[in-house]
């Protein structure tokens, strides 16, 4: 049973092969139902655990309506991307670029992946390390940087040697104790709160355009969010390119993404019990710091438990999502940038590791919003060029001047941030949202246009 659920116990035909000691990714045998259990694990990271309860003070059950473009996103991802990368047969989803374009364009898109990876695991990671130095490490006197530096080293001791052949069992896992994790923790602290405030529980959001929660921004942002950064994404399309055939992959895409909306209600039911619990006992907590607050306060019965579940929760969140971008960030560019370079993998294993520390450092100065919208906001920027380029391919014939495409993938994200600082005193107050990388992908389209061979 064991062996079956989890593939790096043995060897068997679900490991992960590209050498004979580090390998790279799936030989599309493992059955859809587990992948599509790991999905869910992997696309629930710290800043799920945390940042989701907290903003139901702000936005209510919002966040729903971005869900609902989430699961748009996973028909166009079953339908249209994996039918593709099954029939290239490729080992990074980047490999396509070059046989559409050229060897330019598959670099520029490797380089924006990596970019896109290395912001966005390291947020998500820093959020677990936050909360952690919050609790545990900084009553103990320990510097936050050198909590970075032992947390890192542990993902990368866990992925060196183990690679990705641990990634879909250990998400598995994940899921799964995240789950109880959260349930527990609702059924305690609703003992103690009674009936949830539905006053908190507003989920549509049609009234005004130019509110960053309106409905149509929200869910337009969520399709082109999970196309470009699970789709387009090498990390998160490894795990559905293990499946057995493309009839597997795409019911592990559909089932994950309806299973993702349920769990997300649930981290949000958490957010009511959460706020009402803190109003009655006087905590001020808000955002990301309330859920920590609340289970550290002493106040709940069984208070030492709801605290331990509390930790092993956002560890088991964060903790396998920071060690399988590790893995894919090495993966990436060990493949796309230098060629599938085999020998040099464990340099850049190491070096990925160091330059995620640095990013967590960087950030943990320069934070000052809710880690979950500075995550979207650094997608929109940043897998924007690439959904571009992958849209123009997919959904024209012509061919591009390679060569130029890099200098296209730059100016489109600087021409969003210019519209970004100034749309409010450009478009009668308009503030752009997430919609900003469907914005951002038109821009990439149409430089793509401007450089297209017209022979």
């Amino acid at each position: 049973m064991l062996k079956s659920l989890f593939p790096w116990a043995a060897p068997t035909k679900t490991s992960w092969t590209m050498s004979k000691q580090h390998s790279f990714y799936a030989t599309r045998s493992t059955a859809w139902w587990k992948v599509a259990i790991a999905m869910i694990g992997s696309c629930l990271s710290g800043v799920t655990y945390v940042s989701v309860p907290g903003m139901v003070n702000s936005v209510g059950f919002g966040y729903l309506q971005m869900c609902l473009g989430f699961f748009l996103g996973y028909l166009v991802i079953a339908f249209v991307l994996t039918p593709l990368y099954f029939k290239l047969n490729v080992v990074s989803v980047y490999e396509y670029l070059e046989k559409r374009f050229g060897a330019t364009t598959h670099k520029t898109g490797a380089w924006f992946f990596f970019v896109s990876k290395m912001l966005g695991a390291s947020v998500r990671l820093f959020l677990m390390i936050a909360t952690l130095q919050l609790l545990l490490a900084g009553p103990a006197g320990i510097p936050f940087w050198v909590t970075v530096v032992v947390v890192v080293f542990l993902e990368w001791l866990y992925t060196v040697r183990g690679g990705v052949k641990a990634v879909i069992g250990l998400d598995i896992i994940k899921t799964l104790s995240m789950l109880v994790a959260v349930v527990l923790c609702i059924v305690l602290i609703g003992k103690e709160v009674g009936k949830p405030d539905t006053s908190m529980m507003r989920v549509f959001f049609f009234d005004d355009v130019n509110h960053p929660e309106y409905f149509w921004k929200q869910l337009l942002g969520g399709l082109f969010t999970v196309i470009a950064s699970t789709g387009l994404d090498q990390d998160m399309m490894q795990r559905t390119l293990a499946c057995k055939n493309v009839k597997d992959s795409q019911k592990n895409l559909i089932v994950s993404s309806i299973l993702q909306i349920v769990v997300i209600a649930l981290f949000l039911f958490l957010g009511v019990y959460l706020y009402q619990f803190a109003g009655i006992h006087g905590i001020q907590a808000t955002g990301d710091k309330i859920f920590p607050a609340v289970t550290w306060s002493g106040l709940l019965p069984a208070s030492w438990l709801v605290a331990a579940l509390f930790i092993i929760g956002l560890v088991m969140a964060g903790f396998p999502a920071g060690g399988s971008a590790l893995t894919a960030l090495t993966t990436s560019f060990t493949v796309d940038i230098l060629g599938g370079k085999d020998n040099k993998r464990e340099l850049v294993h190491s070096a990925m590791a160091v330059l995620m520390a640095i990013c967590i450092l960087v950030f943990s100065a320069l934070n000052s919003t809710s880690v979950i919208d500075a995550v979207y906001r650094l997608a929109s920027y940043t897998y924007g060029p690439i959904l571009g380029m992958f849209s123009y391919g997919l959904c024209l014939k012509w061919k591009v001047r390679d060569r130029w495409v890099g200098l296209v993938a730059i100016l489109a994200p600087a021409l969003c941030l210019l519209l970004d600082l100034n749309s409010e005193k450009w478009f009668n107050g308009y503030h752009f949202s997430y919609e900003l990388l469907l914005l951002n992908a038109i821009f990439t389209i149409l430089g793509l246009l401007i450089i297209t061979k017209r022979k």
